[in-house]
C-alpha cells in the first residue's frame, strides 16, 4: 500500500548549534558565508558603477540578470554533472574560473579598461560558475552531516545567506564611499587653481577623469575582496573534500539522458512533484512583496533609497532571527503547520503593506514575513533534499531552484504589470489572497520528508544473461511473470499497481500490467526502458522500499511459484 503522507520532521531533529558542532560542516559553513558575502559585494559594485559611471539603471539591473539568469539556463545541467562526475573537481574548477574572472575585471576597472559591456560580460561569466558549482555544492553540504542534521544545516545556510544579502552591499558600499573619497581628494591635491573658460572646462575633464579613475580603483578594490571570498570557499572545498560517487561498472549518464532522468524521475515521484509544485506556488503569489518593496517604500510611505535599505534589512534580520530558532517551531507545529502559519504571516504582511501609511508597522510586517520566507522556502528545500536518494539528489535540488527562481521571476513581472494596471494596494491584496488560497495544494499535494528507507539505495543483485548486449544497445523489454493464488488476485493488482511509480520515477518509458487471457490467475508486468544500461542503473537505483514493495508483491504467489523475468532487445 502507498505510504501514509508524514509532515513530521525527524523525531530527533537538531538545533543549528549541533550542525556547527561539526568540524567539517562549520568550516564549510564560515567559508560559504563569506562567498556569499563575496558574490553580494560583486553585485554591488558592477551595479554601483553602472549608475556611477554610465548613469543607467536599466544597466545596473541587466547585472542582476547577468548573475541569475545562468540558474536558469544551467541550473539542471548542472545537477546532472554534480550527480554523474566528481563534485569536488566540479566545485574548485568553477571556483577558479570565477577567481580568474573576478580578478580580471577587477585589473580593469582599476586601469580603466572596463566598460558596461565588459563588467557584463564578466560577472555574467562569474554567475555560470556559481550556477555549475551550486548544485554539487549542495549536496557536498548533505552528505557531510547525519541525515537526521540535514533539516538544520539547510536553515544555517539560510541563515548566512540571509546575513550577507545584507552584509554584503553595505561592506561593499562603505569600501566603495572610502575608496573614492581617497582617490578623488588624493586627485584634487595635485590639481592647479582654474582660470578662464578654457580652464574651467579643462578642470571639468579633470574632474569627470578623475571621478572615472575613483570609480574604477573602488570597484577594483571591492572585487579584489570579493576574491577573497572565492579563495576561502576553494580552500575549504580542498580541505573537506566531497564524497565521491560509488564506483559503477555503468558508463556515466550522458548530459541530455542525464536531464531526462531528473525530469523523469520529478515527474514520478509524488513527493518531489508536490515540493516542486508547492514552491512554485508560494514564490509566485510571494514575489509580489520583493517585487513590488520600491513602490512600497516611495508611493506609501515616501521614502527614499534609505528607507528601501532599511525594509531589505526588516526581511533579512527577520530571516536571520526566525531561522535560530525554526527547529523547534518545526517540531511543534510539523511541516504543513509550519507553512500554513508562514503563509498567513506573509499575507498579513502584504497586506498591511498594501494599506499603512506608517512606517512602524510595515517595517515590523516585513521583519515577520522575512522570517515566514525562511520558514517555507527552507522547508520546502529540506524535504526536497530528504526525498531524493544520492544518484539523482542534486538534479532535485537543481529543479528546487528551478521552481523557486522561475516562479519568483515570472511572478515579479506579473505583480509589476498588475500594480502598473490596477495598482499597488490591489496587486498587494490580490497576492496576499492567492497566497492563502495557495494553501488548498496541501490536500492534493501533501508535503513530507522521505523516510530513511525511500532514500537509502538497495539494488538487486547483479544481472546474469546468456546473451549480454552492448550498454548501448535497446530499448530493452523487461517482463515478470506472476502465478497468484485465486483468492488473492484483488491484493495482488493492489500491490502491483504501486510498482509503476518506482518503475517509471527510475528509468521505464512504458509500464503495463496484463493479466493472461488463457490462465486467469497468470499476470505480466512489463516495461520498458531505453537501453541496457539504463535497465541497470534502474536497478542499481532500487530502494529499500522498493525491494519491501516488491516482496509484498510476490507474497501473492502460489505456493512454488517464483516470479520468472524475460529480457527483449529491439532488433527492428
Amino acid at each position: 500500500m502507498t505510504r501514509p503522507p508524514d509532515s513530521r520532521p525527524t523525531a530527533d531533529s537538531p538545533s543549528i548549534w549541533s550542525t556547527l558542532r561539526h568540524p567539517a560542516f562549520r568550516g564549510i559553513w564560515l567559508a560559504s558565508a563569506l562567498y556569499f558575502i563575496a558574490n553580494a559585494m560583486h553585485v554591488m559594485a558592477a551595479a554601483w558603477i553602472m549608475v556611477d559611471r554610465a548613469g543607467s539603471s536599466f544597466l545596473a539591473a541587466l547585472v542582476q540578470t547577468a548573475v541569475f539568469l545562468p540558474m536558469f539556463a544551467l541550473s539542471l545541467p548542472a545537477g546532472v554533472l554534480a550527480d554523474t562526475t566528481d563534485r569536488r573537481r566540479l566545485i574548485l574548477l568553477s571556483l577558479a574560473v570565477q577567481g580568474a574572472a573576478v580578478l580580471l575585471l577587477a585589473l580593469l576597472l582599476v586601469l580603466g579598461w572596463a566598460g558596461p559591456a565588459t563588467i557584463l560580460l564578466l560577472t555574467f561569466v562569474a554567475g555560470c560558475c556559481i550556477a555549475v558549482m551550486s548544485p554539487a555544492w549542495n549536496s557536498a553540504i548533505a552528505e557531510i552531516l547525519p541525515r537526521e542534521q540535514l533539516p538544520q544545516a539547510i536553515v544555517a545556510v539560510g541563515i548566512a545567506y540571509n546575513a550577507a544579502r545584507a552584509l554584503g552591499p553595505t561592506a561593499a558600499g562603505l569600501i566603495y564611499a572610502v575608496v573614492s573619497a581617497w582617490v578623488l581628494a588624493d586627485a584634487g591635491q595635485g590639481a592647479a587653481p582654474a582660470a578662464g573658460v578654457a580652464a574651467g572646462a579643462a578642470h571639468d575633464v579633470a574632474a569627470g577623469a578623475a571621478a572615472a579613475r575613483a570609480a574604477g580603483w573602488a570597484g577594483g578594490t571591492v572585487l579584489l575582496l570579493a576574491l577573497a571570498g572565492v579563495l576561502v570557499l576553494a580552500w575549504a572545498m580542498n580541505h573537506w573534500p566531497a564524497r565521491p560517487h560509488p564506483p559503477s561498472r555503468l558508463p556515466p549518464e550522458r548530459l541530455w539522458g542525464g536531464t531526462l532522468a531528473g525530469l523523469r524521475y520529478a515527474w514520478h515521484s509524488e513527493m518531489i512533484l508536490a515540493q516542486l509544485l508547492r514552491t512554485a506556488a508560494y514564490g509566485a503569489a510571494g514575489s509580489a512583496l520583493w517585487a513590488l518593496l520600491p513602490a512600497i517604500g516611495a508611493q506609501r510611505l515616501g521614502s527614499g533609497a534609505e528607507g528601501y535599505g532599511l525594509m531589505m534589512g526588516c526581511l533579512g534580520g527577520g530571516a536571520v532571527v526566525v531561522g535560530l530558532g525554526i527547529g523547534p517551531l518545526r517540531q511543534r507545529l510539523g511541516l504543513e503547520g509550519l507553512v500554513a502559519t508562514a503563509c498567513v504571516v506573509f499575507a498579513a504582511a502584504m497586506a498591511i503593506a498594501a494599506l499603512s501609511r506608517w512606517s512602524l508597522p510595515v517595517y515590523l510586517a516585513l521583519a515577520a514575513a522575512g522570517g515566514a520566507w525562511m520558514s517555507v522556502m527552507s522547508t520546502f528545500n529540506t524535504a526536497t533534499q530528504t526525498s531524493a536518494p544520492p544518484w539523482v539528489r542534486s538534479r532535485a535540488t537543481a529543479l528546487h531552484v528551478l521552481s523557486a527562481l522561475g516562479s519568483f521571476a515570472l511572478g515579479s513581472a506579473f505583480w509589476g504589470a498588475v500594480a502598473g494596471v490596477a495598482g499597488l494596494q490591489a496587486a498587494l491584496l490580490i497576492a496576499a489572497a492567492l497566497l492563502l488560497a495557495g494553501l488548498l495544494l496541501a490536500r492534493p499535494f501533501p508535503l513530507r520528508m522521505g523516510q530513511a528507507d525511500e532514500v537509502r539505495q538497495m539494488p538487486f543483485k547483479a544481472l546474469l544473461v546468456a546473451d549480454e548486449p552492448d550498454p548501448e544497445a535497446g530499448p530493452v523489454a523487461v517482463e515478470l511473470i506472476y502465478r497468484v493464488r485465486p483468492d488473492d488476485v484483488a491484493g495482488f493488482l493492489a500491490e502491483a499497481e504501486q510498482l509503476r511509480a518506482p518503475r517509471q520515477r527510475d528509468g521505464a518509458t512504458f509500464w503495463r500490467l496484463y493479466r493472461d487471457l488463457d490462465e486467469r490467475t497468470r499476470y505480466v508486468e512489463r516495461f520498458i526502458v531505453h537501453s541496457w544500461a539504463e535497465y541497470l542503473r534502474q536497478r542499481e537505483r532500487a530502494t529499500e522500499a522498493d525491494r519491501a514493495l516488491q516482496a509484498r508483491v510476490n507474497a501473492f504467489l502460489a505456493d512454488g511459484e517464483r516470479v520468472q523475468v524475460r529480457h527483449y532487445l529491439a532488433e527492428r
